[in-house]
């Protein structure tokens, strides 16, 4: 987008403010200033009048120019085809250095003297109109012949390109610029309004009239001129070619001009294509064309509203009637009918695809002052629109809430005048509450979070103090979370151990549930209608699903079978709780070299050390079963920090002989005991540990878990650990035994000398004496 300086000060007050600054501001709030260009013309060129041109007599194309300059009348000679009595110029004085570095000198053409040259925009410095020399009016604002053109500022402008984002189609525009600007200086944007006597005009109806369709969410409006001797003002032409257009009639140019400025999108037609067999009355008919896409018609299609004119209602003429339109069509719908259908597009697409001024009173107006204060053209009163209903986003935000996004405390009386001066409405807002209406031009404001960005780059995110970053967003993962992690977690540590998962229905056969003890379900809460005979109740174990999964695999041929599952299980009340079971069955290892194709069988201590790998530290106590699975002389108790978690035992032969397998050992643990979380390291001593074996004599039938919560309890000095490392019994120990028991003891303090380990030995041994009448063997 290219505006100029001069151009926005149109739209709105820049005096005070220097270019640097304005180009500044305008990045600060998110338009990108691209490029920078200053038109400055040298000293020495100044205002000029022609007062008498006459042929020059030795050369055709040539003229000799009386021109008046302010303090006296120059002789120039002139070639310029545009040259004639009575035009305002600009005039490049003898000792005048040229942009191009040619010096002005008096010479001689054609043997006629000319003090001076008459030049065109290009050789002073501005942009090429390619219209001979430069003609001057009142369009540049006041000056005085013999004023030096360098201290004009319309002409010595500083043009300024923008860079827009896709979304602001709202700055497609000089007026859209300005109203950003009004917002950055609080400043208000310029009204042209004028008010306007119609009462001696002719109505526009008796002209035209339009007819549409209904549901094509077009908003038009026609206003209609009597065109005659339009002159395009001198700055037209220069700002048009500073942003690089042109087109072939000049009420196109004002067309293009006024759409720049004002970012409606303006169209004349050609009053003729619309009247039918010499009727009067022009018929303009809104409809949709064979695509879909809303077009004014009359006895052939004149245009696609928002994309492009035909040719043939083009205006051509430079006297007779024209009708001007105005029209806005949402972007969206354009857009996603151009993607649906495709078509050519005129220069106007771009503009609408992104979203033009939906204001179309404003731009209608400029457009036709324009034609009126540089023509001899009449004006048609009044207007035909057809307006489409639109219905205000309106967004409802706290001021609270925009201080906790921006994380700073903005002046609550700053907010209104930004969304003010941006064309928001604010007029329901309350003392803690605004109320927005969003303008139909800020298609791109949707969400809270919208508003508050609009906000912050007018504020500038430079005046925002910086604070610490951290987080306002609540915690989101709750206990359905961490149970999923900690049964992955688990799961994968089984396989990791080698065990493969093994899943089953929450159905069991209820008959072996009976059989081996187990609980089952209440009468009244049985299944009404189960899906099979042997699946008649909810499992309250998993192990039954495991033995018969594990029958199947040692039917099949395999030796070493290792499964695990993690399910609900129910109570007979129907309570649901998660376990987790294991079961290893047959051979240690596979066959191999290293145990001569003879590997040994599972045992308890095996077992015991496998289930450890999966679920980390444990002791193990005598422990009963309530079932008939387990062998009754190998079952225990899992204890994980002195409570019970859960069972581990041998499967009793009986029953491995019923599944046919071979030495077989489970376990099913309470997975919600299982421990999961954060593990906090505990200090570790570096001085050197010292082991010490104590054999002690002890009746038979006295448990060794009496004996570990006598020594736990004496509490005795740096013992760190003890564990049975031997058992013995002969003839000569009678009813008694011996059991050797190894002692780690190790001070974080120091390296501990003999004496230390001695008080500490004798300690256990007086505990162990006076509490359980056993001693040293």
């Amino acid at each position: 987008m290219i505006v100029t300086k001069s151009w926005l000060n149109e739209w709105i007050d820049l005096d005070g403010i220097s270019t640097d600054y304005l180009a500044k501001t305008l990045n600060s709030i998110g338009l990108e200033v691209d490029r920078i260009q200053s038109y400055s013309v040298p000293n020495k060129i100044i205002f000029g009048r022609v007062l008498e041109c006459e042929k020059h007599p030795e050369a055709d194309k040539l003229n000799i120019c009386q021109v008046d300059i302010g303090a006296s009348t120059r002789q120039i000679v002139c070639g310029a085809s545009n040259i004639r009595a009575g035009l305002d110029v600009v005039v490049a004085t003898i000792g005048a250095t040229m942009p191009d570095g040619t010096i002005i000198k008096p010479v001689k053409l054609r043997g006629v003297e000319s003090d001076g040259m008459i030049c065109s925009a290009k050789e002073i410095g501005l942009e090429d109109t390619q219209d001979g020399i430069l003609e001057l009016d009142s369009s540049i604002g006041e000056y005085t012949l013999g004023q030096e053109v360098s201290e004009n500022s319309t002409l010595c402008d500083d043009l300024i390109e923008i860079e827009l984002t896709a979304n602001r189609g709202d700055c497609l525009s000089v007026r859209g610029i300005a109203r950003d600007l009004s917002a950055a200086f609080d400043r208000p944007l310029k009204d042209k309004s004028v008010e306007e006597n119609e009462d001696k005009r002719v109505g526009i109806g008796r002209i035209l009239s339009l007819s549409h369709e209904p549901n094509l969410h077009v908003n038009l409006r026609y206003k209609a001129v009597d065109l005659k001797d339009l002159v395009l003002p001198c700055i037209v032409k220069l700002r048009l070619a500073q942003i690089e257009e042109k087109r072939e009639t000049d009420i196109e140019s004002v067309m293009l001009y006024a759409t720049h400025s004002s970012g409606v999108i303006l169209r004349a037609y050609n009053y003729s294509f619309f009247c039918e067999d010499n009727n009067t009355l022009a018929k303009a008919h809104l409809a949709s064309d064979d695509n879909g896409y809303a077009s004014i018609m009359a006895k052939e299609k004149a245009s696609t509203v928002g994309i492009i004119q035909e040719d043939v209602s083009k205006v051509t003429y430079d006297e007779g009637t024209v009708l001007i339109e105005a029209s806005y069509i949402p972007p969206d719908i354009i857009s996603r009918k151009m993607q649906e259908v495709k078509m050519p597009s005129g220069p106007m697409y771009y503009r609408t695809s992104r979203g033009s001024e939906p204001e179309l009173d404003q731009g209608l107006d400029f457009c036709l002052r324009l034609i009126d204060s540089n023509s001899n053209s009449s004006l048609y009163g009044g207007n035909i629109e057809l307006g489409n209903d639109y219905e205000d986003t309106v967004i409802s935000v706290s001021k609270k809430e925009i201080d906790k996004i921006i994380g700073a405390d903005i002046d609550k009386v700053k907010i209104t005048n930004i969304l003010n001066n941006l064309g928001f409405s604010t007029t329901k807002s309350s003392s803690d509450k605004f109320v927005i209406s969003v303008p139909r031009y800020r298609h791109d404001i949707s969400h809270k979070q919208d508003i508050v960005e609009e906000i912050v780059r007018l504020v500038g995110i430079d005046n925002i103090p910086s604070k610490a970053f951290c987080f306002t967003e609540d915690n989101r993962l709750g206990d359905d979370y961490l149970t999923y992690k900690k049964r992955q977690s688990y799961r994968h540590k089984a396989a990791f151990s080698g065990f493969f998962e093994s899943v089953h229905f929450v159905f069991d056969e209820k008959k072996v549930l009976q059989k081996y003890g187990f609980e089952t379900l209440n009468e009244e809460l049985e299944l009404l209608n189960p899906i099979v005979n042997t699946l008649d109740t909810l499992r309250s174990t998993l192990l039954t699903g495991l033995l018969k999964a594990a029958s199947h695999n040692s039917k099949n041929g395999y030796l070493s079978i290792k499964l695990f599952e993690i399910g609900s299980l129910f109570n007979s009340k129907r309570e649901e709780s998660l376990k987790m079971a294991m079961l290893f069955s047959g051979d240690r290892e596979s066959q191999n070299l290293s145990n001569a194709g003879k590997p040994a069988k599972v045992d308890f201590g095996f077992f015991a050390q496998k289930l450890s790998d999966i679920i980390g530290d444990f002791k193990l106590r005598e422990f009963e079963t309530s079932h008939s699975l387990s062998h009754i002389y190998q079952c225990a108790e899992v204890m994980i920090d002195g409570k019970p978690v859960g069972e581990l035992f041998r499967v009793h032969p009986t029953v491995e002989d019923d599944y046919d397998l071979d030495v077989t050992y489970m376990c099913e643990l309470d997975f919600g005991k299982l421990p999961y979380g954060l593990k906090t390291a505990t200090n570790t001593s570096k001085y050197q540990a010292s082991f010490k074996d104590l054999s002690l004599i002890m009746p038979q039938d006295m448990s060794y878990e009496k004996v570990k919560t006598t020594i736990e309890s004496a509490n005795v000095n740096n013992l760190v650990r003890f564990y049975p490392v031997d058992r013995y019994s002969d003839e000569s120990l009678g009813e008694n035994m011996s059991l050797s028991i190894r002692f780690v003891l190790q001070s974080s303090e120091k390296t501990l000398e003999e004496e230390d380990i001695t008080s500490s030995m004798d300690s256990i041994l007086e505990s162990l004496q006076s509490s359980l009448g056993i001693g040293l063997r």
